[in-house]
């Protein structure tokens, strides 16, 4: 199973502090979501691999204003990361990422304004994009925010059931201290009306999609500026 953290510069604790505490809670890796390829690199993501003993995958999260931004967004990112997600929170940007083959996950859906349909789950079936299961604001939130969270998860996860949407789960942590061990995760997915099996599910397709991608990427280079498959930019 797998977390997937804001690392610094955008969370305040390190990868590397991120891994160790994940490798204590008994996690088998951690996707590490920043906003820029620049942020940080694969090759001290292994330095951390090989310490700690996770896995530690490089992402990008797509944040931006209108879908036109995040298109720009992507077609500058895809290549240079092992997932790519979209943030939603908007209706906009929430069926832009679902439309899109080389979004991995669409993060944060029903944050702000954002909600999702049927119209919405039923794409992100047919293009393979994964919706996440955000329990962020059910752990860190109080009263009236945190009832409210639980009531978008629990909407959420009918359609996600009803129309086989493929999905993720996450705690959404930007600190080591924020992580939560997967029973705890478990715990909070059952007050929401999850089965533990769903919940480990989502935990494991993380990994799933890394592995996934990291052959993709392998297969993909034929010469240098020539690629093939999934990712290839468009005319």
């Amino acid at each position: 199973m797998y977390e997937a953290v804001h690392a610094y510069p955008d969370g305040d604790s390190t990868a590397a502090r991120f891994a160790l505490t994940a490798a204590r809670y008994g996690f088998d890796g951690v996707v590490v979501r920043v906003r820029s390829a620049g942020e940080a690199g694969p090759a001290s993501y292994e330095r951390v691999r090989d310490e700690y003993g996770v896995d530690v995958v490089d992402g990008i999260e797509v944040v931006a204003e209108n879908p036109q931004r995040a298109s720009g967004g992507i077609g500058n990112y895809r290549p240079k990361c092992t997932l790519l997600l979209v943030r939603g929170g908007t209706d906009g940007l929430n069926r832009f990422a679902v439309e899109q083959e080389r979004v991995d996950v669409l993060a944060r859906p029903m944050a702000g304004d954002g909600d999702v349909n049927h119209v919405l789950a039923r794409v992100a079936r047919e293009n393979g994009v994964r919706i996440e299961f955000d329990f962020g604001p059910v752990l860190r939130r109080d009263g009236g925010h945190r009832v409210r969270a639980l009531q978008g998860l629990r909407k959420l996860r009918e359609l996600v059931e009803k129309y086989d949407a493929p999905y993720v789960v996450s705690a959404n942590p930007a600190s080591h201290l924020q992580l939560r061990a997967p029973r705890e995760l478990v715990a909070v997915g059952e007050a929401a009306g999850f089965t533990g099996e769903q919940i480990e599910a989502g935990l494991a397709e993380w990994g799933r999609l890394a592995a996934r991608n990291r052959e993709r990427r392998s297969e993909s280079f034929i010469a240098p500026g020539v690629k093939r498959g999934r990712y290839e930019e468009d005319d």
